[in-house]
């Protein structure tokens, strides 16, 4: 894999600790503000709105930009929406700061999703879809459990500086790594906007765009309310809740990297096996919540094979979008924002039912549940044969 994409994958990093961070800093900015903890949490809501509302907006409107450019103008308005959330004393600007990260970092991905997949052949989009992503598995790894020590050590500002000062490395990689005129769609052979905003009316995008949707849904769905089933379900104490957390990290790298390296020549055994498997872990791992024995190698493979599946069906979106060279990453961060947006309600409704706080474990399984009942009439589609074009 080319040098520029792990470059790439380093500002990934630091973008996917600041989506997930604010789930260890929630109490003390609420504290430090003068907000509820509920009020508080509407960041993280803001950023997942911006992230799917600023994808295509800020794809469109950088388009006409040479990657560089634009790769370092969304990366450095990022930092810069750190540093002032971190001088912020207002919750109304920290908030302003939030919705301005969330569009740079959309617009970021969505032209890294791009870039990415134009610096290999097209044979090999897939592994480097799973570079990119390993920033964000990566994330929920090392940075958010780094983000949560170094905000309970020195205040949550010190987790936002850290964010910021993540990207300049980053940004220097980019100025260095990534060609000024790395662009193989120039201005007079890019497809108009009209045209690429014209291939999501192929039903077989918009089709791979619900599948990823679905699956990512289920999979913010089950990790959002993870910590009451550690706590409460298997009886363990707070530091589990970090290590739950590291395990299912651990878990969507690997899956990443072991479908990356799958999906491009065959796609079709990373869907039948990821999908039924991630279909029966969800309910299996609320079932067995109780036996931490249990729990904790469980929450190991749902990572795997949620970002197994995610990563193939995503990918899976950039082949479809072909024809759209400029918006194809931006189809792609919509779908899976989408899915991050609507998983934590489905399944945060389901916690005043009898189920509990098993309730989004339940919930995580019938997303898939769903995903996997439209995509079976279609799977040909989904893995890539191109003989069923014309049921669609």
């Amino acid at each position: 894999m080319p040098l520029p994409l792990y470059l790439l994958a380093l500002a990934v990093f630091a973008m996917g600790t600041s989506e997930f961070m604010l789930a260890g800093l929630l109490p003390d900015i609420a504290l430090d503000l003068g907000v509820t903890v509920g009020t508080a949490g509407s960041l993280t809501s803001a950023y997942a709105i911006g992230m799917l509302v600023g994808a295509p907006l800020m794809a469109a409107s950088a388009r006409d930009w040479p990657r560089r450019p634009a790769l370092l103008g969304f990366l450095l308005a990022f930092a810069a929406a750190h540093a002032v959330g971190a001088l912020s004393t207002s919750f109304a600007l920290l908030f302003f700061t939030r919705v301005v990260a969330a569009l740079a970092n959309a617009g970021f991905l969505a032209v890294a999703l791009t870039a990415a997949a134009a610096l290999v052949p097209p044979d090999r989009k897939g592994r480097a879809l799973a570079v990119l992503l390993s920033g964000t598995t990566l994330a929920t790894i090392a940075g958010v459990p780094g983000g949560a020590v170094l905000g309970a050590e020195a205040g949550w500002q010190a987790t936002f500086w850290a964010v910021a000062a993540l990207c300049l490395p980053a940004a220097v990689g980019i100025l260095a790594g990534i060609p000024a005129a790395h662009d193989e769609h120039g201005a007079t052979g890019k497809p108009a906007l009209r045209t690429e905003l014209a291939q999501l009316a192929r039903p077989r995008l918009i089709l791979v765009m619900l599948l990823g949707a679905l699956v990512n849904a289920g999979t913010f769905g089950g990790l959002t309310f993870l910590a009451p089933v550690v706590t409460d379900t298997a009886g363990l104490g707070e530091l589990w809740v970090s290590v739950a957390l590291v395990l299912f990290g651990a878990g969507s790298f690997v899956g990443v990297t072991v479908a990356g390296r799958l999906s491009d020549r065959n796609p079709g055994p990373v869907v039948a096996l990821a999908g039924p498997s991630l279909l029966v872990g969800w309910p299996a791992l609320a079932v067995l919540a109780h036996e931490p024995a249990a729990l904790l190698p469980l929450v190991f493979a749902q990572g795997a094979l949620s970002f197994a599946l995610g990563s193939t069906l995503i990918a899976r979106v950039l082949h479809e979008a072909a024809g759209a060279p400029t918006m194809a990453g931006s189809y792609a961060t919509a779908a899976l924002n989408a899915g991050a947006a609507v998983g934590p309600v489905a399944a945060g409704a389901t916690l005043g039912t009898e189920a509990g706080p098993l309730g989004p474990l339940y919930a995580a399984g019938l997303l898939v549940g769903a995903a996997l009942l439209i995509a079976f009439p279609f799977r040909r589609v989904v893995t890539g044969a191109r003989r069923e074009e014309a049921r669609l």
